[in-house]
């Protein structure tokens, strides 16, 4: 069988920065240890597959793998579907809906970019996390844990968050994706995003971190719309807007890297 691969830069206006992730549309589902299989191969932090949907309404059916692991929710990746979507496959369409593990998701292409609308997970502050957490972010002050999917902590300033410097063999041990975050300096909020336990040391940009951190960013800034940038090495740029309590809004930019094909 021969497939199509395209490896698109999501959130970024430029090469090489954003988070890329491998697409590879599909006519119908390969097994999952097949697609687990291709996305350990790639080695991106996430590979995504959809297919045709047969639904009412949904245009197709969507699946995200790490290296390690099948996820229920995933962004850049989302963000990265949509555009090989827009760009190669149906170029006339302006908005196509997904079904997930984590519901419909709908995207929309605007001049500039693409709009995801995504599920607000709203965290709630716990006080029994990990007693080993602070070590394994390299004793980083903290001022709050929440947890929803994952757990947020949330820091003081900016250079917290940049100059944090994890421990990920610790990290693993907490058993649980991990994001830190704080006010920015010329954005409304920064983080960044562990994920060791699902085969991913740091994320470059995480799209389905902000189904949670818009929610707790926008009640805590009393803001609607906002700005955030994730601080990995790569960078990225999000757009965020609290839809409702249950949706939020996600917007950004992808670039176009490679195409190949491949056979199994």
């Amino acid at each position: 069988m021969k497939l199509t691969l395209y490896q698109i830069d999501a959130f970024t206006n430029k090469l090489f920065g954003g988070n890329p992730a491998a697409v590879v549309p599909l006519k119908k589902w390969l097994s999952k240890i097949q697609m687990q299989q291709l996305a350990s191969e790639n080695n991106l932090s996430e590979t995504v597959f959809f297919i045709p949907s047969a639904r009412k309404g949904v245009d197709y059916d969507i699946r995200w793998f790490t290296p390690g692991v099948e996820v229920n929710l995933c962004g850049h990746a989302t963000l990265a579907a949509a555009f090989v979507i827009f760009s190669f496959i149906k170029r006339k369409k302006k908005a196509i809906v997904f079904s997930s593990m984590s519901g419909l998701l709908k995207t929309y292409r605007k001049k500039n970019c693409i709009e995801m609308d995504f599920p607000s997970w709203k965290p709630e502050r716990i006080t029994d996390y990990p007693s080993n957490l602070a070590p394994a972010l390299g004793g980083a002050e903290i001022v709050g844990v929440y947890k929803h999917r994952d757990l947020l902590v949330e820091l003081a300033t900016e250079i917290d968050v940049k100059n944090c410097s994890p421990d990920f063999s610790l990290l693993k041990i907490v058993e649980q994706d991990i994001m830190i975050t704080a006010p920015g300096n010329d954005c409304d909020f920064v983080s960044r995003f562990f994920a060791p336990v699902s085969g991913i040391d740091e994320d470059p940009v995480t799209g389905s971190a902000h189904s949670q951190l818009i929610p707790f960013w926008s009640e805590k800034l009393n803001k609607k719309k906002m700005k955030a940038k994730q601080l990995s090495a790569r960078g990225g740029e999000i757009g965020c807007e609290q839809l409702n309590k249950k949706r939020v809004l996600l917007s950004g930019q992808c670039v176009f890297y490679l195409k190949g094909t491949f056979k199994i």
